[in-house]
């Protein structure tokens, strides 16, 4: 089973890959997470490496063909992060999930997840960074991360918790490959 789970900062991907991981014992891959140790490695804030990457395209062209690479290797697998299911075109019977949220709920849970206190410092920089992405898709891939016409399931993180989220996927996954 490969499933690929995408979505904005602070949607809930990497809480939701984790569960799927655990729950169908299926390895979990984050290029969020290689994309925040690159940044520490390099003593770089996740903005300041997203601006290095417009300038640069080797960082991403490097994790997404890392990505690429990993979904048509393993079989047992759920790989997170934004283009997941775009690196996944072409592969067959890959699960493509988009979580998503309204911007002012994914701040607050980054603020949550980074101990930081200034919303209105961390909205600045959440638009920002889905900005320096959004280009860096368009202009390496002419990928538009707003249509989500690739996904086979679109969820609202802002209407369940991450175990009614985890039901529900675990529902659409039993009937698509049978309890496991």
């Amino acid at each position: 089973m490969q499933i690929t789970v995408s979505g904005l900062p602070g949607s809930g991907t990497t809480t939701t890959s984790r569960l799927l991981s655990e729950y169908y014992e299926l390895e979990l891959i984050s290029s969020g997470e290689i994309f925040r140790k690159m940044a520490k490695e390099k003593g770089m804030t996740l903005a300041e490496l997203g601006a290095l990457a417009e300038k640069d395209p080797s960082i991403d062209l490097a994790i997404d063909k890392n990505q690429r690479a990993i979904i048509r290797s393993q079989d047992k697998l759920v790989l997170e992060s934004r283009l997941a299911g775009h690196m996944a075109a072409g592969v067959p019977n890959v699960l493509k999930i988009w979580i998503k949220a309204q911007l002012p709920t994914r701040v607050k849970r980054i603020q949550k997840r980074e101990k930081s206190v200034s919303f209105d410092e961390d909205f600045k920089r959440t638009v920002l960074r889905e900005k320096s992405e959004t280009l860096r898709y368009i202009n390496y891939y002419n990928i538009d991360i707003g249509d989500l016409s690739i996904y086979d399931i679109v969820i609202d993180s802002e209407k369940w918790n991450q175990y009614q989220i985890l039901d529900i996927l675990r529902i659409a996954i039993d009937s698509l490959v049978g309890p496991q």
